[in-house]
């Protein structure tokens, strides 16, 4: 299992592997956004049916997922308004992301948890393979995006959090904050 996660994570051949995967995934992601952000979308429906019909144990009856239905409830369903924007915008750049591969593990991740977010209301559809794909994204980490905007990126990203101490070790902070020595 280690050996099969090293070379995922930094295998060259695998970041290959990787482009076919992040973009299949991508325009997953794109077309899902894409139609909801051209077609009218409304989550109330879908978030009323998430309350209504949430998923409960067979034999108990009690809500499996009960915070999550809570969160709808006193959350999502008052500010839907901000979810038909969210949504729709989310899972079109999750796909851009991917299939860029420009921040491609922060894409991946947000992927990964709206897909949840979908099961856990019932939704199952393409989550489970879209959940399996996506892990495999995030498990590859940085060696996902190595083939794509991540190679220019990511060291921007590395040197504008990195700021040299007095002693010459290095520490990461926040860009634009100064460590007291």
């Amino acid at each position: 299992m280690i050996v099969m996660l090293a070379w995922l994570r930094e295998n060259k051949y695998a970041a290959v592997l990787m482009i076919f995967i992040r973009v299949y995934l991508g325009f997953q992601w794109i077309e899902g956004g894409w139609h909801k952000l051209t077609g009218g979308f409304d989550a109330a429906g879908y978030l009323k049916n998430a309350i209504a019909n949430p998923i409960a144990d067979k034999t108990t009856g009690e809500l499996v997922y009960p915070n999550f239905v809570y969160f709808i409830e006193h959350f999502a369903l008052p500010n839907v308004k901000l979810f038909n924007i969210l949504v729709p915008i989310g899972e079109f750049l999750v796909g851009v992301g991917l299939i860029v591969g420009g921040l491609t593990a922060v894409a991946a991740f947000f992927g990964l948890l709206m897909n949840f977010m979908f099961m856990f209301a019932g939704t199952l559809n393409t989550n489970p393979w879209l959940v399996l794909i996506g892990g495999i994204v995030l498990l590859a980490g940085t060696n996902a995006g190595r083939y794509g905007l991540d190679y220019y990126l990511l060291p921007l990203l590395r040197k504008a959090f990195k700021h040299k101490k007095a002693d010459g070790d290095e520490t990461i902070t926040p860009a634009g904050t100064a460590n007291a020595h």
